[in-house]
């Protein structure tokens, strides 16, 4: 799954305004943080995540992990801020921040 610049710089537009849906804290990636990563993404498709992990390191492997898990683009990463994009099969109009 790849999208153009211009794309990614429409998706960055749209995340601005977001609010993180998802915190990541000091247990790491539990299955309860994939599956509310996995749903907000279902529902989304566009969401903001926190992420309160060590040094950068922690923080790049992290961020590695939390898109090989759950199949989702980086659209953006800024401090502790990630912006994630999934395209989804169905996605719900009243849901979706690419459809408001």
């Amino acid at each position: 799954m790849t999208t153009s610049s211009a794309d990614k710089k429409y998706l960055r537009s749209l995340g601005h305004q977001l609010k993180p849906v998802v915190t990541v804290a000091g247990n790491g990636l539990t299955e309860t943080v994939l599956a509310e990563l996995d749903r907000a993404l279902g529902d989304h498709e566009l969401i903001k995540v926190k992420l309160a992990v060590g040094d950068r390191e922690a923080k790049k492997s992290t961020i590695d992990e939390i898109c090989l898990q759950s199949k989702a683009q980086l659209i953006q990463s800024i401090g502790h801020m990630v912006l994630l994009f999934r395209k989804a099969d169905k996605p719900n109009p009243k849901l979706s921040n690419l459809l408001r």
